[in-house]
């Protein structure tokens, strides 16, 4: 592999605004194969790990991409004069049903909360985490919802198979932890920022709707 070869790729990735994948790089480099790429990008996360920079490249959504490390978020976010926008808890628990169990149905949402979903999921399909995916062969033709490449980006994972098992949630909750009073107050972690040009993290959405409402007077599904 040349040295040229991992320049330009590492050039490649600071320059795009998305994860890049191996193949989306190859389109524009035909002349060098989908193995030697794919070495480039091996030989550059080894490097920059064995450098103990504020960032690193990561796989993220099936892409590589540069990221800063979590812990220099709040410098990033200072020098950007912002906060982390976040999801309210019902839209945490809604995505968090609708990646653990896609596809899924509105319907079947809304029996796991008990509450009237359609307002979060129009927010959540709006913010480009929620993605419709089709229709069931019922009566109705409901709609089956499944989350999204951008999910993916800004939950910092690889891919779907990335989440963390349900069991191993369940664990570290029961034998690392006591819970308490405050524990449905808390608030989730900052995700890594990328050094530049990422997606921010969801805004926040105000409180659970009464069930059988809609801010736009019609169901989602729709």
């Amino acid at each position: 592999m040349s040295k040229s070869l991992k320049l330009i790729v590492e050039a490649l990735l600071f320059a795009s605004d998305k994860p890049l994948s191996a193949r989306e790089i190859h389109s524009t480099l035909p002349d060098a194969s989908l193995a030697e790429i794919k070495e480039a990008l091996g030989a550059l996360q080894e490097e920059y790990e064995e450098l103990g920079r504020s960032f690193s490249i990561k796989e993220i959504a099936n892409g590589f991409q540069f990221r800063s490390h979590a812990e220099y978020g709040p410098y990033i976010l200072n020098m950007l004069q912002t906060s982390p926008n976040r999801l309210s808890r019902a839209a945490l628990e809604t995505l968090a049903i609708v990646a653990y169990k896609q596809p899924i149905l509105r319907q079947e949402i809304e029996r796991y909360r008990g509450v009237d979903v359609g307002g979060i999921l129009r927010m959540l399909g709006e913010k480009g985490l929620v993605k419709i995916m089709g229709r069931k062969e019922l009566p109705g033709r409901p709609l089956i919802y499944g989350t999204t490449k951008k999910f993916l980006e800004v939950f910092d994972l690889k891919d779907i198979e990335s989440l963390p098992k349900l069991k191993e949630i369940e664990d570290l909750g029961t034998e690392d932890h006591e819970p308490t009073t405050t524990d449905e107050t808390a608030s989730p972690p900052e995700e890594a920022i990328p050094p530049k040009g990422a997606s921010a993290s969801p805004e926040t959405e105000s409180g659970e709707k009464n069930p059988g409402t809609d801010p736009e007077g019609a169901p989602a599904d729709q």
